[in-house]
């Protein structure tokens, strides 16, 4: 027992590392068709950048010559960094095939840039790369001078951007950047897992394909191993071609050098196993297609000697074939197919399980059938009973030559009878409807069609129930029989019969008989006032409020206040006044008014009483003084 279980795990291992060598798309004609045409236009941009990776991936003919022309008003306009510039360039320059050579001052600053330093393993990258593009001799002690500079930034600057340059760099050195062999490994532990399937780098597909293209370099340059497994060679592979959607010259052109770069690496490359077609394989012809090609849709090199597959059926688990030899297609190498017309598939889904060479890989296919109808039965009866149903048999295709009638006391009813057209039995579909439509208005309504317990699918409309689904419309309805699966080649829609519904009643929209009526007027009532108190309680409580107000003159009254000596000026008048219209306003908002109006009138009795007091008290101070 122990023995079969460790042979189970290393089998479930051997076949994981398998799977794990394979990916499910790759770059297909179309996209390579729309990357042309971007290429194409970038070489019209005026974007330096866009020429560069356009005229990378384009051949240089007469027509580019064009691009030559202009390349250095390009240039001059263009605002990225002298060094970037420069490289884009001498790059374009010499992709091109230009006949004029390159600008002096151009040439000048790219020999000088080799002699200086550089503030980053980005600018010695592209310094180094516009020297190449310019064929300017590189000798060892150029190459010692870069080594060193390049180590000294890498101690400085290790993010992914500057070890990707510098991986580049290093890989051009030859053996003066051996150094940076030990920080790929950094690099690499930084990528990010996405879903277990994917592995990107921060900053998306630039800094993934920088890091993944200076590691392999490097290490080719080296004669290193390969700095990734197969494993995480497969993850990569993946989320590149998850990208294969990109509109820019440069995305494309760095992402089909990522593709080429891990497609170039034999023993850990991933390759494409995938159906080719849609899976459905149809009951005349079920052809089974799988195309096995590099991630770029190439036939592998050296081909294939033999793929072989595997089919289970997923409903019974029993296999239907295994390890049958696939044939490779005379127009494609890269697809091989195996007829399945001896093997009489039944309808249903399978796994086929693809051997080729080291890979292994897990499919799905339908195999789909054709559904034909038995038998079909249309009637209108009494919504009460069942004996007094009247029911007319259809022949699929056909409709029937007679028009049914019903009104809102009846039901209509319909049973139908689907089998499987190879083995007669009763079939069971995903979608089977029943699909009402007005002659006139056009207005559809759908219904599903149950199945019982012996397969037949019935449908039973009350016309009385069913008045307001269809808007009290009455009139002619064609009736349709929808059915639909995914594994059935031959789905339709079935005109059966024409219906007369007559419903009991009307919209008042759809008939003249009755006019619209206007509606009755809402009136808003309020809500009835809370009881008040008594008339005495009111002016009791009205006399204790005035009571303090009384207490006030008869004390005044009684200490003798001297009023005489109330100076009648301009200012005392208009302080005293206003300091009553005050107490006053505050009633008349207890009273009646809002907060906003009390406002409103407050301010400028506030402010006439504030000036008026001023003066008051000032000339109160003075008389004081004066004493």
């Amino acid at each position: 027992m122990k023995l079969t279980g460790i042979l189970l795990l290393i089998g479930c291992l051997i076949s994981t590392a398998w799977t794990a060598k394979t990916v499910s798309k790759y770059i297909t004609q179309l996209e390579q068709d729309r990357y042309r045409s971007i290429f194409n236009e970038g070489l019209k941009s005026n974007d330096l950048q866009a020429v560069y990776y356009a005229s990378a991936n384009v051949a240089a003919t007469e027509k580019t010559q064009e691009t030559c022309k202009g390349l250095t008003k390009v240039y001059e306009e263009s605002k990225l960094n002298d060094f970037e510039k420069n490289f884009y360039l001498t790059g374009a320059w010499k992709n091109l095939g230009c006949k004029e050579t390159v600008p002096a001052k151009v040439k000048d600053a790219v020999k000088n840039s080799l002699q200086k330093d550089a503030s980053s393993s980005q600018e010695i990258f592209f310094n180094l790369h516009s020297a190449k593009s310019l064929n300017l001799p590189i000798d060892e002690t150029v190459k010692t001078q870069l080594g060193k500079a390049l180590q000294a930034i890498l101690r400085k600057d290790d993010s992914l951007s500057s070890l990707g340059h510098g991986f580049a760099v290093a890989a051009e050195l030859g053996t003066q950047g051996a150094f940076a062999y030990d920080r790929v490994e950094e690099a690499f532990v930084q990528a990010d897992e996405v879903d277990g399937k994917m592995l990107q780098f921060e900053g998306g597909l630039s800094i993934t394909a920088l890091i993944v293209n200076g590691a392999f370099k490097l290490s080719s340059s080296l004669k290193k191993p390969a700095p990734i497994s197969a494993e995480q060679a497969t993850k990569f592979a993946t989320y590149f071609l998850s990208r294969s959607s990109v509109q820019t010259p440069k995305g494309i052109s760095i992402l089909l050098e990522a593709l080429n770069t891990l497609a170039g690496q034999k023993n850990i490359a991933p390759i494409c196993v995938m159906l080719s077609g849609n899976g459905q394989l149809l009951p005349e012809s079920p052809v089974l297609g799988v195309k096995v090609s590099d991630m770029l849709g190439k036939p592998l090199s050296p081909a294939l000697a033999i793929v072989t597959a595997s089919i289970t059926s997923k409903a019974t688990n029993q296999a239907l074939a295994s390890k049958i030899n696939l044939v490779p297609s005379n127009a494609d190498p890269s697809v091989f197919t195996y007829n399945l017309k001896s093997l009489n598939p039944p309808r249903g889904q399978y796994k086929v399980d693809i051997e080729a060479g080291d890979y292994k890989q897990s499919l799905r296919v339908n195999v789909l059938g054709k559904v034909k109808v038995s038998s079909l039965e249309i009637g209108v009866g009494d919504s009460d009973s069942v004996a007094t149903i009247k029911k007319h048999s259809v022949s699929f295709a056909n409709k029937l030559n007679t028009e049914l009638a019903a009104d809102s006391q009846q039901k209509i009813v319909l049973k139908t009878q689907l089998a499987d057209e190879a083995s007669g039995k009763p079939l069971n579909v995903h979608q089977a409807f029943v699909l009402l439509r007005h002659k006139i208005t056009k207005q559809e309504i759908i219904f599903v069609a149950e199945a019982d317990s012996a397969k037949a699918y019935k449908f039973e409309m009350d016309v009385g129930a069913r008045s307001n689904d269809f808007g009290h419309k009455s009139g002619v309805y064609s009736i349709e029989l929808i059915v639909g699966d995914a594994l059935i080649s031959n789905s339709f829609k079935w005109l059966l019969a024409d219906v007369n519904i007559k419903f009991s009643r009307e919209t008042p929209q759809e008939t003249s008989n009755h006019p619209r009526q206007p509606l009755p007027e809402i009136i808003h009532q309020f809500r009835v006032p809370e009881k008040r108190p008594a008339k005495l309680v009111s002016d009791l409580f009205t006399g204790l409020c005035l009571a303090p107000l009384a207490l006030l003159l008869i004390l005044w009254a009684k200490l003798r206040t001297n009023v005489s000596n109330f100076p009648l000026s301009l200012s005392a008048l208009g302080f005293h006044l206003g300091l009553g219209a005050i107490l006053g306003l505050f009633g008349i908002f207890w009273l009646k008014l809002n907060m906003f109006d009390t406002i409103r009138y407050l301010i400028p009795l506030a402010l006439v009483t504030f000036l008026c007091g001023n003066r008051l008290l000032r000339k109160i101070a003075g008389r004081c003084s004066e004493k």
